[in-house]
């Protein structure tokens, strides 16, 4: 997939801005309010010029003050009535933007939970984040915002020649006139301007995607030294994104002239007709000072209205890309009857919950990973009885986190049926299984907080004593006490203070913690060196005693313990058997053991 669409949509879509009325639940009120304070508010706008009319006709000319303090107060009334609707309405819109963005990525992320691992698989975190933090505050924005400001700009425009018509309709042709020309002309440009923007969001992009893999790779980048190629490839992006800028900032100072020299020549017109109306009295100075003031501050509504419907046109876009991400089907679902008996990952019914004893069996299965063209297992069946160790062995890259994902329901068979207990596993929930496992990778994920916070996770209830406890377990103990703080030392982002090995220590003790029936080691000891290897293998022998385990792994301590050895190559199980029978047959398994095993001589 690619990361970086190219934004296509040249025209707006109602249809596509209906998307998000279900997010407008509950806002209505507010939406209303908001209608109502626009209206009054622009009401009151448009009428200043009015005031200027009397003003000049009642004290300018006659020179005058006899009448000044009632109208006065009463202009002094509506400014305040004034500021007062334009509070409520930055007030009301800003609550429409906050609660429709919050409700906008509380929807995405819980979607993203359900969603299956191949989705996640290919799509990267970066691109994800940009989808639900920036499109959807563009989205809230130009909601609350973008809608309110174009009504505002509309109903400027129309009161203006309203008043003006009602002053003089001759004068007001003027701009009546001219005001369609005016909106020709910006959006002939804005619709110039909305391609490069386009390009330039799509190109700042990429920058943001050089930033967080040039954070994140910092160390490789070091230790390669690339740095030199890192900058070169940043400067090209960076440089994109200067051009398209600039020509955007080209193309905007283009437009603005020309658009406000129509404004001056509607003023020159009136400026030059209303004197001649005025010098035969047929027109006042009051009405002519309106004018001019209606002339000058007509046209510039014409440019917010264009500007506006070009940037909904580009919300439109992220609107576009957040309901694909919302419309993502999650393909692996409970049916309504798992549903009603166990509940969901966010109202389960504990009190269902049967107790997995952890007898798996593959039942003719064939799996084909969704965007792969070719079988990985075909009607494979495998009896795994409860406490059984599984070793899957196989070069890198051989695909031996298939059956894992298979068990643990990352992925369904695409023919066939995993049992669990002797029942499908279809017919039990998610969540029940998930809860029973055990789960320890190679590079394992560590939450923002301390090791005793990370640890507990495994079971949240846990006391301060049994995550002691847990991590002794498995020398897990031996990481906090080299931390100044101990337990309490904070691991950083995503474990980041703390090296590889110990991120697994720390791991491993919230598996052990969770106590589960099934543990899957995926080459959790790949990182920790031999002596704390022992260690935690002495640990875990009796851990695993009485438990279904799988263990993928490449260190022969880890492999010849196990009760069946998978051997996988190039995706597909080609041996089975015990450490003794594979070895006795010569195939696979007794060369890649050899090899393993003068690997660790050399280390």
């Amino acid at each position: 997939m690619n990361n970086y669409e190219e934004e296509r949509t040249t025209g707006l879509s109602f249809k596509v801005w209906l998307r998000l009325l279900k997010y407008t639940k509950g806002l209505g009120k507010r939406f209303l309010l908001a209608l109502f304070v626009v209206i009054f508010s622009t009401l009151i706008s448009a009428a200043y010029p009015l005031f200027t009319t009397y003003a000049v006709d009642n004290f300018v000319i006659p020179a005058t003050t006899d009448g000044v303090l009632p109208f006065a107060i009463i202009y002094g009334v509506i400014t305040i009535a004034f500021g007062l609707l334009t509070y409520w309405w930055v007030r009301n819109l800003l609550a429409i933007e906050v609660r429709l963005g919050l409700k906008l990525r509380r929807d995405c992320f819980v979607h993203l939970q359900d969603l299956q691992i191949a989705y996640h698989n290919t799509n990267s975190v970066g691109y994800l984040i940009g989808r639900i933090m920036s499109d959807t505050d563009r989205i809230s924005g130009m909601i609350s915002w973008g809608f309110a400001a174009m009504l505002e700009a509309a109903l400027i425009i129309i009161f203006s020649i309203t008043y003006m018509m009602i002053l003089n309709p001759s004068l007001a042709l003027v701009l009546v006139l001219l005001v369609p020309v005016a909106g020709l002309i910006a959006w002939i440009f804005q619709r110039k301007i909305a391609v490069v923007t386009r390009k330039v969001r799509e190109t700042n992009s990429r920058i943001t995607g050089a930033y967080n893999e040039g954070i994140t790779g910092s160390k490789t980048s070091k230790t390669l030294v690339i740095e030199d190629v890192n900058s070169a490839e940043f400067a090209k992006l960076s440089d994109k994104m200067h051009r398209y800028s600039v020509r955007a900032s080209r193309l905007s100072a283009l437009m603005m002239p020309m658009v406000m020299s129509l404004g001056a020549i509607a003023l020159s017109i009136i400026l030059y007709r209303g004197g001649i109306l005025v010098g035969n009295e047929i027109l006042g100075f009051g009405v002519l000072a309106a004018f001019i003031a209606y002339a000058t501050s007509t046209i510039e509504p014409i440019v917010w209205v264009s500007g506006i419907i070009t940037e909904l046109v580009s919300a439109q876009v992220g609107i576009e890309r957040v309901t694909a991400l919302v419309d993502e089907e999650v393909t692996i679902i409970d049916t309504p009857e798992v549903i009603e008996k166990y509940g969901d990952t966010y109202n389960p019914k504990h009190e269902n919950w049967e107790p997995l004893i952890g007898g798996i069996k593959f039942d003719d299965v064939t799996f084909m990973y969704p965007d792969g063209d070719e079988n990985v297992l075909e009607n494979f069946s495998l009896d795994i009885p409860p406490g059984t160790t599984v070793a899957i062995v196989g070069e890198t890259g051989a695909g031996k986190s298939t059956i894992v994902n298979l068990v643990c329901r990352f992925y369904e068979p695409t023919n066939g049926r995993v049992l669990i207990d002797g029942r499908d596993a279809k017919e039990r929930s998610q969540l029940w299984l998930h809860s029973s496992l055990g789960y320890v990778l190679q590079d394992p994920h560590l939450f923002s907080g301390s090791i005793m916070e990370n640890i507990r996770y495994g079971r949240l209830d846990a006391t301060d004593e049994e995550v002691i406890a847990a991590a002794k377990i498995v020398s897990a103990d031996v990481v906090a006490e080299r931390m100044p703080d101990g337990y309490d030392t904070e691991v950083g982002e995503g474990g980041d203070k703390l090296s590889t090995g110990e991120k697994q220590l720390v791991s491993f003790a919230r598996a052990v913690l969770a106590n589960p029936p099934i543990f899957v080691l995926d080459e959790a000891t790949s990182s920790i060196d031999t002596e704390t290897e022992q260690l935690i293998q002495n640990a875990i022998s009796h851990m695993l005693e009485g438990r279904t385990s799988f263990i993928i792994a490449h260190r022969l301590s880890t492999i010849s313990r196990a009760d069946i050895i998978l051997v996988v190559e190039d995706g597909k199980i080609v041996e089975r058997g015990t450490h003794a029978e594979l070895l006795a047959a010569e195939g696979h398994y007794s060369k890649l053991y050899k090899a393993m095993r003068l690997e660790e001589l050399d280390m």
